[in-house]
Order: structure tokens, then C-alpha cells, then sequence
């Protein structure tokens, strides 16, 4: 392709097509086409010229950056490379006149960065025609004018450039003037009339000739103006100018009205014939930048000069005499550069965030400056601010990079605000900032650090499994997953066992676990190592080492070695009776397996026979006499020693010394009956359980035998009569009314019944409700719009006008409304007033002020009129009202003033929310408290107005933390999380679980139809593969008061009563007397009375039947008992097991 350029072109030229010419010598793409391309048109493929890949196009974010060009006129499609039109262009209104009209894009790809700069060039297209400045051109011409004079015509201009400009003229066909064509430097081309034959005034005194101006395009485009010769008596002189060329220098940015330069042209003649007119003869679309005054020749700037629109200007003056003669003259205008535009830094490509890790010298931004001034205003040079580890790099052109110069850190700097600046050469010179913001992208590049070298714990022996021992923390610098640090327990074994079933670690918090009970007798330290790793990519990771130590506890009592306590036979040591007072006699023996304070024992004598004969030793445990024994003292000496600890609480244990105060144990008789137990004492208690056993059986045999022979004999029938107690209906106490309505009362009540068969009533007794309240009533407080008058003041009456004020009235002010709502925006008009003055003239204009400095001012409005407008946000509860005073001052001398003074109320608008007295309540209950007693108060202020600021409080929903399942698992990371769900329970909507805190809590609000008893069974889960649970039963109990509860009457422990032989004696005897009792009332009634047949009455109790049925809503027991001898039938109303209350369905509602 390279190769056919030419070719290309001449095609291009003939047929219009799109030229492409690859790679510069520049290094640069150059592609041409036609303006006036429809939007979407495909100028040529990118992406195939300069060998790029297609399918990273998208990847690489490729894009346009155009220079110095507000639209974006071309673009790329990104997804085959085809460079489009964006925008329709016009070439004229783009570059004008310029004989090449060039588009500098620079395509920018990025991941690598790239910049490829493009050149478009937009060829002309004939579009635009030729255009004469004047319709009608006028000329006289005198009749004694010589043959071969030419006169200056007027050029048509055409937009188009090149062969597409104007190319030719043509003059009518006429008898005396045929036209003269000739070509200026740069193409233009200029036409002459020029007398062929001579005018003659009095055949001819006037005619119209028509000029045709036709450009070069396909298909041509023309004007016509029409040139109207007047002919005139003889003029001898044309005008000339001083000057064939006049050349000028114009700086830009020049003030307008400046005089550029005064041309000048004289004529010889006199008179009319010798005045002389300048006018503007060349037609440019630049022609409205400068204005030439026709008499006198001044040149004058009337529009603003920018060097970088033009940079000179060319100019046709004709000078005119009266009669019509005209000579011409070119003025070129050079304009030089002035430094106004300031340097402009444009971001055209940016690697952001950008890695911490990469290498000083990485480039990774692009920058352009570009300067629209020229020569020294335009050099450039640019600075980065503040001090950052970036620096620019030249590239091609105006281009710099951006530039890494050192190595990046995220944990010290995150993100660098960077600011480049560019300042131009000029004088004075000119800068402009360019502000980028670099943010650092995170790279795991820090290992986790622990805050301390190693950790030492210490844990008292006998601890909870599942205990939190102590809590390791490292940190990461890194952000997101890079500093997500993850704990785990590194594989070691302690005493033959791996440490993770010792302990285990929550991998995200850090907090260790026991998993066992740990015993200071068995082993009293061991360390095990904690690894910490991020979630990076490769992870980093970090060791410390956690050293336990176990803290004894006082756990184990004091142990008797001596005197042994094993066995059946009593220690007795023999004490001679000649011993003296200090004399050693024995001495007790006793270890313990705690340490330090723990084990230090002490030993105290807590029972002897004679307590002044013997001492022991506090520390020792020697066992000395006191005193010298003498014949008195009992020969048998009992001492109960007592082995104390030192621990907290102390443990102790005890023995039993025996004593024999004798010189030879023949002499003590008594050794014979001493027995380590008493044989017959443990004897009896069996004994005793024998007979009662014997005897129980016995007695239920005889009763089972009697109610076998009662029941199986033939019994006669007898008439039984239905009970009629009588109960009249209840009645309602005088402070109790009926109510029909059915409903839910709103606060609970309770109601005991009492049924008596004497008093014949049936009363109830409303108990007070625990809540010392109110009960409230669902109705809503409203206002009508006249209660509320009392919240507005009405506006106060006019004062009448006196005779020392201004002869005139201010009317009483009209508001839209008798109030105004706080909230009202800065600037809205809330009233209107009215002024007038009955004087005349300047005596009856008036001025209208407010005197008080508040919100409102007066806004002048139609005539007399003010408006009343609002300056400021209103708030009620700084001010609620406004006095205002309008003071009305005429402009009469004296002036003589007015004054009217009326009152705004503000309207509270709830904007205010309440605001509680505390941060936060504390508040102490003893337990045992009543129900319905005060707790505390809380108390929120409002400061808005009646119903805005009435204040209501409520609970919000929550939850009570029931129980908690606490569960550990042996191993560790992910293979250790657990997860708690409840998978069976008797009510589903009344308990949750915390998915990984294990605590069961309530979802709703317990109801009295709930069930008293709920059991829960709950899983635990690991989190390891495959998944691994345990199960446990959770019983719970819905109750105020364990004696609500009937089935744990029945509950009760086994306590070894120590007196159990006194109580089997205390039952034996019972039962036997009972049994003998019972025996005795069976013959008495069999043998010494007879039976005689009986008539069974009904019994006096008439029950009335209950108007409604329903379903009690708690349980009562209720005991009948009917007697045949007291012809009554009473029943016993017991009360219920749960000292609740019998709610009604009625709802007390206030009137």
C-alpha cells in the first residue's frame, strides 16, 4: 500500500475516495477525506496500519485525544479497528481560508501505554458559492474618459479554496466596456472594467451592465451583481494614494477604536471633483475586524485580534473622487503575538490505582502541554508539586511521561495528590496547574506481625472446657484479603498427645480456647506455637509462640498419712502416767498434693476428752501434753485432730487419736469392749427395715382382702336423688357495670371467684393491676381551626394619621396567611402593603423601611406597592413571633414620617425530633421484685409545639438471650468452625439460635397459649469436609415461678439422712397403729351396729347452668364431695397451680 500513494491521490482527486497514506516520515498516519461525511462514514482501519491487535482493542482502552480541537470530530471502533466519523465537518468553518485544513488526533492505548499520532486531512468540497459584497455596484464614469481606462471591480468571495474558489468572471455582452481579468499572488483572481469605445453622455447618460462570478468546483456555483454606469460632464484627475502597499503591525489583544493606520489619497482637481471617499473594496470574512472612515482614511480596530485565529490580514482600499474616478491600494496587516494564553496540561492517559510493586522508571501516566502562542510564549516548562516520587520524561513533541523515580509503599502513602504545573516563557510569563490524583494499588508485600515477641497465660487448674484462655493479635498493613489475617495452631504434640486436643483458636478473632480441664498435679506448663497468614496471593505468614501455665488451685484436701484412717481398728498410742508437761506423746502425719500456700497445713485439735491435757503443734503436728498428768484424768483420752490448708477456701480433714494414759496396758480393763463400730447399732437399722417392710404387706393384703369381700356380695339397689343447690345469679357490686362488648382488656387483671354455699353469692374480686397506669384509650386528640386562634395574633389596626405626619395613610398589611410556617424558603413573600401620600411632587414620594433587624425586608413592588419577603430560615423555637414596625418617610421638606406596627406569628413545623435526657439509662432491680413495680423513667424533650412535641414512648421489639450452647471442636482453621442450628423443637416460632455464638434467644413474644414446657434439640456442625455434628436436648421451662410448674412437686433429691434409723422406728410404729386401728373400726362397724336400708336424698344445691360456654383459659382442679348423711353436695373450688390471671375478652374503651 505504501507504494500506491500516488495512485491513490489521483483517485482520490477524480473519484472522491477516501485517501489513507501509512507512516509518515514522521512516524505519524495520515488519512484524507471529504467534508460533509455523514456520521459513521469508515475513514480507513487503524488497527490493520499500524499492526495492531483487534481483539485487544477493548483491553487496551483505545481512544481519541484530539489536539487542540474542542470536538471530537473522528473516533474508533474498538471492536475492528475502523476509524469513523463522529462528527459532520466543515471545513470552512473549521480552518477557513488555510490552504490545508489538518486534524491532529493521537490515539492513545494503554496496558502497555501507547500514543499514535494521526493526521487527517479534511479536502474542500464545493458547497459553499460565490458571494458579491454589494447587489447593485454603482460607477461614474465622465464622458470624456479615454478609451482603454480600467476601472476596479468589486471580487466576489467564495469560502471554498482552490479549484472550488472563484475561478473566472464574465461581463454581459455591451457596446463599451469589455472586462479584464487578472491573477493576484495566492490565486485570487481580479477583474477590470475596461472602456472599449467612448462614452457620449447625451446619446447614453446611463447603463447596466451584469457580471457573472463562477468558481471551479464540480458542479460550478456563480453570483451575479449588476454594475450600473452613470455616465458624468468630464472629470480630468483620478485620486492617488501616497502609498501602492501600505504594510502595519498590529500586536494582539489591542484595545478597540485603536487607529492602525491612516491611508491617504489625493486628486488634483478641485471642488467636488478633488473630495475624496475611501471605502473597502476587497470582500473577506475577515472584514468585519476593521472599519475605515471614508473621509478621512483612518483604519480603526472595531473587533477583538487573536494572533492564533489570524495571524495577518490583507486589505483593499479604493479611493473615490466626487465624480466617480477611483484609484486603489493594498494594506497588509501583520499581527504579532502577544503572551495571553497560558500553558494548558491535558491527562491523556493514566495507569490508576497503580501497583506498589512496580520498578523505579515505570511509566505510568501521559501528559500534553500545549501553548497557543508562538515563538518564546509558547516554550513550555513543567514541575511536579509536592515532592513525590514521580517525575516527567520528554517524549515526542509536547508529550511527557509520567514516570515512577522511586519504589512505592501503600502502608506509608495510599494515594498522591500531585500537582503539574506548566509555565511559558513569555513576559510576563503565564502557568496553569494540572491537579492528578495517584492512587497506590495493594500488594501483599507484609507478612502479619504479632504485637508481642511471645505470650505467656496463665489459667487456674480446673477450668471450663470451652473457656477463653487469652487472645493473640496481629496485624497486617495491607488492605482488603491482604490484611485479612487467619489464625491457626501450628502441629505439635505435648505429653504424647497433639496440642490442638488441649486448645483450640477462633481463626478470626484470635481468641484461644481450652478444650480440657487442666490439672496442676498432672503437668503445670507447655507452649504452643500460633501461626498467623493473610489471604494474599501467595499468602504471608508469621509464627508466635503462647506459653501456658497452669495455676494451682486448692483442689485436694489434706491427706492422713498417720494415724492411717484405713481400716476398722483404732490408733492408740499409750501414754505413761509419770509424763511431764511438753512430754511428746504422738504426732500426726499429713500431706497435700497442692503447692505453695496450698499446701501449707495446719493442725488444730477440735474435740478431746480433757482440752487442757494435750496440744499439737500448729505446723508440726506433734501431739504434746500440756501439763503433768495426774491420777485424776480419765484413763481414755478421745482427741479429734483437724488438718487445715492454707488455700482459699480451705480444705481440711480430720482423724481420730485414742489415748491410753498407763504405764502397761494390763492395767486398763476396758480394752476388752472397745469396738472400731457398734455392731448391734448397724444391726437394728436392718432389723428395722425388715418389720416395716413385713407389716406394710401385711396391711395392704387385709385391705385388699376387706374391699374383695365388701364389693362381691350382693348389694341392694338404692334411689339415688340429683343434688338441687340452689345458687342465685351474681351480681355486680354498686362500682361495676355491665359491658357486652367482647374484646381484649388492654392491661392484665386478675380475678379470683369465691362460691360459698351459706352466703349463696358468687362475687368476683377484681385485683389491682400490677402497673400503677393508666389505661389507655385508642382515640387521637384533634383540634378545630378555632381552638387554635389563640396560636396567631391578629395584625394590630392602622394608627391614625395626625396632623404633623405625612398626609397620607399606609394601609393595614395583607398576608396570605395569618401565620407563617417555619420552614418557608429565604426570598418568599408572606405579605403585602400599600403607601400612599395625598401631597404632590417629591412631597408625596415615600420611602418604606423596617426598623427592627429581623428576617423580612420590604421589596418594592407596583406602584405604592411593597412586598414582604423573607431574608432568612425561620425558627419557631428561637422566635415565635414578630413585632413589626414599617416606617413610611416622605421626601418633603421637613419629610415627615409614618409608622405601622403589626404582629407575624411562625407556624411550628415538625422538624425537631425528640431528644431523650440521657445518653443511656442505667437501672438497678433488686431481685424478687413485684410484678407491675417502677423500674425507672425516661424522659425525652421536644422542643416543637403541641402535637409536634407531644412525645410517645414504646418498647421495641428485642430479644431475651435464653440459654447459650457452648461446643468446642478439637481441631483447627476452617476444620473448627461451628455452626448452631436448631433442627426440632416443640413450638418453631418462639426460639432462635445464634448461627456461630451458640445463644438461644426469643423471636416473639411468649403468649399465654405457648406451651409451659419446649424442648429444643440443637446441632452443632464443623465447617470441615465432610462435615462433622453433634447433637444435644435443650428442656425448657415458660414460667414466672418454678411452683407454677405441678410436675415439679413431685421433684425432690435423695438426702442420706444420718438419722435414718429414728425415722424407719417413727414409720414402723405409724403403720403398725394405723394397720391396728383400721382393724378395730372394721369390727366395731361390722358387729355392733346394723345396717339398715336408707333412702339417699338429692341433695339442697341447686347449680343454675352458665348463660355462654367457653374454654377456661388457665387449668383449675376442682374436688366434688358427696355426703349421704348431711343430705348437702358442696364443691370445693381449689385454686390453680399458677397464680396468673384470668383474662377477659373485653376491651375498656373512654369516651
Amino acid at each position: 500500500m505504501r507504494n500506491n500513494v500516488t495512485p491513490l491521490i489521483s483517485l482520490f482527486l477524480s473519484c472522491g475516495l477516501i485517501l489513507p497514506t501509512l507512516h509518515s516520515p514522521t512516524g505519524e498516519l495520515s488519512y484524507s477525506f471529504l467534508e460533509e461525511m455523514k456520521r459513521g462514514s469508515v475513514v480507513g482501519n487503524i488497527a490493520q496500519d499500524l499492526g495492531l491487535d483487534r481483539s485487544r482493542l477493548a483491553a487496551r482502552k483505545a481512544h481519541f485525544d484530539t489536539e487542540e480541537n474542542r470536538k471530537q470530530y473522528c473516533d474508533i471502533n474498538v471492536n475492528n479497528g475502523d476509524l469513523v466519523v463522529a462528527e459532520r465537518i466543515d471545513r470552512e468553518s473549521l480552518c477557513g481560508k488555510k490552504p490545508s485544513c489538518i486534524l491532529q488526533l493521537e490515539l492513545v492505548l494503554e496496558n502497555p501505554l501507547e500514543l499514535q499520532r494521526i493526521s487527517i486531512n479534511v479536502q474542500d468540497v464545493n458547497d459553499n458559492s460565490p458571494l458579491f459584497k454589494k447587489d447593485v455596484l454603482k460607477m461614474e464614469i465622465h464622458e470624456s474618459t479615454h478609451k482603454g481606462t480600467r476601472f476596479s471591480l468589486d471580487e466576489a468571495h467564495d469560502a471554498d479554496i482552490g479549484e472550488n474558489a472563484v475561478k473566472s468572471y464574465s461581463l454581459q455582452s455591451n457596446y463599451h466596456f469589455i472586462l479584464n481579468i487578472e491573477t493576484q499572488p495566492g490565486g485570487r483572481k481580479h477583474c477590470e472594467l475596461v472602456l472599449e469605445n467612448e462614452l457620449d453622455r447625451e446619446t447614453q447618460q446611463e447603463m447596466n451592465l451584469l457580471l457573472i462570478a463562477v468558481d471551479g468546483g464540480s458542479p460550478q456555483r456563480s453570483a451575479t451583481v449588476s454594475i450600473r454606469v452613470t455616465v458624468l460632464d468630464a472629470n480630468d484627475n483620478a485620486p492617488v494614494f501616497s502609498q501602492a502597499v501600505y504594510k502595519a503591525s498590529l500586536p494582539e489583544n489591542s484595545p478597540l477604536d485603536t487607529i492602525l493606520i491612516t491611508v491617504s489619497a489625493s486628486d488634483a482637481d478641485e471642488g467636488v471633483n478633488g473630495e475624496v471617499m475611501y471605502e473597502l473594496d476587497h470582500v473577506s470574512e475577515n472584514s468585519n475586524v476593521f472599519s475605515l472612515n471614508s473621509k478621512t482614511g483612518e483604519v480603526r480596530v472595531v473587533a477583538p485580534i487573536d494572533y492564533e485565529q489570524e495571524s495577518s490580514y490583507e486589505i483593499r482600499i479604493s479611493a473615490k473622487d466626487g465624480l466617480g474616478l477611483a484609484s486603489y491600494c493594498t494594506l497588509i496587516i501583520d499581527i504579532t503575538d502577544v503572551n495571553d494564553n497560558p500553558p494548558v496540561v491535558s491527562l491523556k492517559s493514566l495507569v490508576n490505582p497503580i501497583q506498589e510493586n512496580v520498578l523505579p522508571g515505570s511509566e505510568v501516566g501521559i501528559i500534553t502541554v500545549q501553548d497557543r502562542d508562538s515563538d518564546n510564549n509558547r516554550q513550555v516548562k513543567l514541575s511536579i508539586h509536592p515532592h513525590a516520587p514521580f517525575k516527567l520524561v520528554p517524549s515526542i513533541k509536547n508529550y511527557y511521561s509520567i514516570v515512577t523515580t522511586g519504589e512505592l509503599d501503600r502502608e506509608s502513602t495510599a494515594e498522591y495528590d500531585i500537582t503539574i504545573t506548566a509555565t511559558d516563557e513569555g513576559s510576563p510569563p503565564l502557568s496553569s496547574s494540572k491537579r492528578i490524583q495517584l492512587s497506590i494499588a495493594d500488594v501483599n508485600d507484609n507478612p502479619p506481625v504479632f504485637e508481642e515477641q511471645s505470650y505467656s497465660v496463665y489459667v487456674a487448674e480446673n477450668n471450663k472446657p470451652g473457656s477463653t484462655l487469652c487472645s493473640v493479635t496481629a496485624r497486617d498493613p495491607d488492605w482488603r484479603q491482604n490484611g485479612t489475617v487467619n489464625y491457626s495452631l501450628l502441629p505439635s504434640k505435648f505429653s504424647g498427645d497433639p496440642v490442638s486436643s488441649y486448645l483450640s483458636i477462633n481463626g478470626d478473632t484470635g481468641s484461644i480456647h481450652a478444650l480440657r480441664s487442666f490439672d496442676y498435679e498432672q503437668f503445670r506448663s507447655f507452649e504452643v506455637r500460633i501461626m498467623a497468614r493473610d489471604h494474599g496471593s501467595p499468602p504471608l505468614s508469621s509464627n508466635v509462640t503462647v506459653s501456658v501455665f497452669i495455676m494451682d488451685v486448692n483442689d485436694n484436701s489434706p491427706q492422713i498419712l498417720y494415724p492411717a484412717p484405713e481400716g476398722n481398728s483404732f490408733m492408740t498410742e499409750l501414754v505413761p502416767k509419770a509424763a511431764q508437761g511438753g512430754s511428746l506423746v504422738s504426732k500426726v502425719i499429713a500431706v497435700d498434693k497442692d503447692s505453695g500456700q496450698n499446701a501449707w497445713l495446719s493442725y488444730h485439735i477440735i474435740k478431746s476428752t480433757d482440752p487442757g491435757l494435750f496440744t499439737i503443734g500448729l505446723h508440726s503436728g506433734e501431739m504434746r501434753t500440756q501439763r503433768d498428768i495426774s491420777d485424776s484424768d480419765n484413763m481414755k483420752q478421745n482427741i479429734i485432730i483437724a488438718v487445715k490448708d492454707n488455700g482459699q477456701p480451705s480444705l481440711s480433714a480430720t482423724c481420730a487419736v485414742y489415748l491410753l494414759i498407763s504405764d502397761n496396758l494390763a492395767d486398763v480393763p476396758e480394752l476388752k469392749d472397745m469396738q472400731s463400730y457398734d455392731d448391734k447399732s448397724a444391726k437394728l437399722t436392718s432389723y428395722l427395715i425388715i418389720a416395716l417392710v413385713s407389716v406394710s404387706t401385711f396391711f395392704l393384703t387385709f385391705i385388699v382382702i376387706v374391699l374383695g369381700v365388701r364389693f362381691c356380695r350382693r348389694r341392694k339397689p338404692r334411689l339415688l336423688f340429683d343434688s338441687a343447690v340452689a345458687i342465685p345469679s351474681a351480681y355486680l357490686p354498686p362500682n361495676y357495670a355491665e359491658v357486652d362488648a367482647t374484646g381484649t382488656l388492654r392491661s392484665t387483671y386478675n380475678y379470683d371467684t369465691y362460691l360459698t354455699t351459706g352466703s349463696r353469692t358468687s362475687d368476683f374480686k377484681f385485683a389491682r393491676s400490677y402497673n400503677g397506669n393508666t389505661l389507655p384509650a385508642g382515640q387521637t386528640l384533634r383540634k378545630t381551626p378555632e381552638d387554635l386562634g389563640d396560636l396567631f395574633g391578629e395584625p394590630e389596626g392602622s394608627p391614625e394619621v395626625r396632623p404633623n405626619l405625612p398626609s397620607g395613610s399606609m394601609g393595614i398589611p395583607r398576608l396570605d396567611q395569618s401565620y407563617i410556617p417555619e420552614d418557608v424558603l429565604p426570598g418568599t413573600e408572606v405579605g403585602i402593603i400599600n403607601v400612599h401620600d395625598e401631597d404632590s411632587d417629591s412631597n408625596r414620594q415615600v420611602r418604606c423601611s423596617i426598623e427592627q433587624n429581623i428576617p423580612l425586608k420590604l421589596v418594592p413592588s407596583i406602584k405604592n406597592y411593597y412586598s414582604l419577603v423573607t431574608t432568612d430560615k425561620l425558627d419557631r423555637e428561637l422566635v415565635t413571633n414578630y413585632n413589626i414596625t414599617i416606617l413610611a418617610t416622605d421626601e418633603g421638606s421637613p419629610p415627615m414620617t409614618s409608622t405601622k406596627t403589626f404582629k407575624l406569628s411562625v407556624a411550628d413545623v415538625n422538624d425537631n425530633p425528640p431528644v431523650f435526657a440521657e445518653q443511656a439509662y442505667k437501672a438497678h432491680v433488686s431481685e424478687n421484685n413485684k410484678r407491675g413495680s417502677t423500674v425507672c423513667s425516661v424522659t425525652a424533650r421536644n422542643p416543637d409545639w403541641r402535637q409536634n412535641g407531644t412525645v410517645f414512648f414504646s418498647l421495641l421489639p428485642g430479644t431475651i438471650n435464653v440459654s447459650k450452647v457452648i461446643a468446642v471442636d478439637a481441631d483447627s482453621a476452617q476444620n473448627a468452625w461451628l455452626s448452631y442450628n436448631i433442627i426440632q423443637s416443640t413450638d418453631r416460632g418462639i426460639f432462635t439460635i445464634g448461627l456461630h455464638s451458640g445463644d438461644i434467644r426469643t423471636q416473639r413474644d411468649i403468649s399465654e397459649t405457648d406451651n409451659m414446657k419446649d424442648n429444643l434439640i440443637v446441632a452443632v456442625k464443623v465447617n470441615g469436609h465432610p462435615t462433622l455434628s453433634v447433637t444435644c436436648t435443650i428442656h425448657l421451662l415458660i414460667s414466672d415461678n418454678l411452683s407454677e410448674v405441678p410436675e415439679l412437686k413431685d421433684l425432690s433429691y435423695d438426702d442420706n439422712n444420718p438419722q435414718l434409723t429414728f425415722y424407719l422406728i417413727i414409720t414402723l410404729v405409724l403403720v403398725s397403729m394405723l394397720f391396728l386401728t383400721f382393724i378395730a373400726i372394721i369390727i366395731g362397724v361390722r358387729f355392733c351396729h346394723k345396717t339398715k336400708p336408707r333412702m339417699l336424698f338429692d341433695g339442697a344445691v341447686a347449680i343454675p347452668g352458665g348463660r355462654n360456654t367457653a374454654t377456661l383459659r388457665s387449668a383449675y382442679n376442682y374436688d366434688g364431695y358427696l355426703t349421704t348423711g348431711s343430705r348437702t353436695s358442696d364443691f370445693k373450688f381449689v385454686r390453680s397451680y399458677n397464680d396468673a390471671t384470668l383474662p377477659a375478652d373485653l376491651t375498656l374503651r373512654k369516651k
